[in-house]
């Protein structure tokens, strides 16, 4: 996956991602952050790679971010956790 940093400052980040499930998958952990005023994807074109920007106030992007990836990661875990009970 690749994955292109277009703006960063302390409040303000845009990111081009290369997949658009992972753009939106981090849109919704992003959106669950309080802290997080603002998280949206758009692509101009389907051809296109979607750019996913989102903003801040009281925590730095940059925390956000890795904050959103630490409880997607948890819930990966939980749902790993679950599915091998089934077996």
């Amino acid at each position: 996956m690749e994955v292109k940093i277009l703006e960063d400052s302390k409040d303000d980040m845009r990111i081009e991602i290369d997949n658009l499930t992972i753009a939106e998958i981090m849109r919704v952990y992003l959106n669950k952050d309080s802290a997080v005023t603002f998280a949206a994807w758009r692509r101009n074109h389907p051809t296109e790679n979607p750019v996913l920007a989102f903003k801040t106030k009281g925590k730095t992007t940059k925390k956000a971010l890795s904050d959103a990836i630490a409880l997607l990661e948890k819930d990966l875990d939980v749902l790993s956790s679950d599915f091998k009970k089934l077996k």
